[in-house]
């Protein structure tokens, strides 16, 4: 195995800091939590994710969280997305298919165009109490 170089470290350290960025929510456009608690994985919760990284991967965004979380309490409506665009209210999709998900990163995630088909509501799910 050849040496690295310090160029071939600089490289390195700079993708794992952009990667740190992203992680940590530094320069995001986008949030997008995929809802993976055991009724998610099992309607189909990994095909989701697996379909947004890629996408992600091939487009080579740094704008763009992907998360994960617990059921949302939909068991019924999983696989469910969350997405949040910046200075946006979170939109929940349901009930989706690799083709959905798809569509809804063209369409809100690049694009900031809501897609009314798949989602099941609008705005925070937060209550102050």
């Amino acid at each position: 195995m050849p040496k690295l170089t310090f160029e071939d470290l600089e490289k390195i350290r700079d993708q794992a800091q952009r990667a740190m960025a992203v992680r940590e929510g530094g320069n995001v456009r986008a949030k997008v939590n995929v809802h993976m608690g055991t009724c998610g994985i099992a309607a189909g919760a990994r095909m989701v994710m697996t379909a947004l990284m890629k996408e992600i991967k091939t487009r080579d965004l740094h704008d763009v969280l992907l998360t994960s979380s617990g059921c949302a309490g939909l068991c019924s409506q999983e696989p469910m997305i969350t997405v949040e665009l910046a200075g946006q209210a979170p939109v929940k999709y349901v009930n989706l298919s690799e083709a959905k998900v798809l569509e809804i990163f063209e369409k809100h995630i690049q694009g900031g165009s809501i897609v009314k088909d798949y989602a099941l509501g609008i705005g925070s799910e937060r209550t102050d109490t």
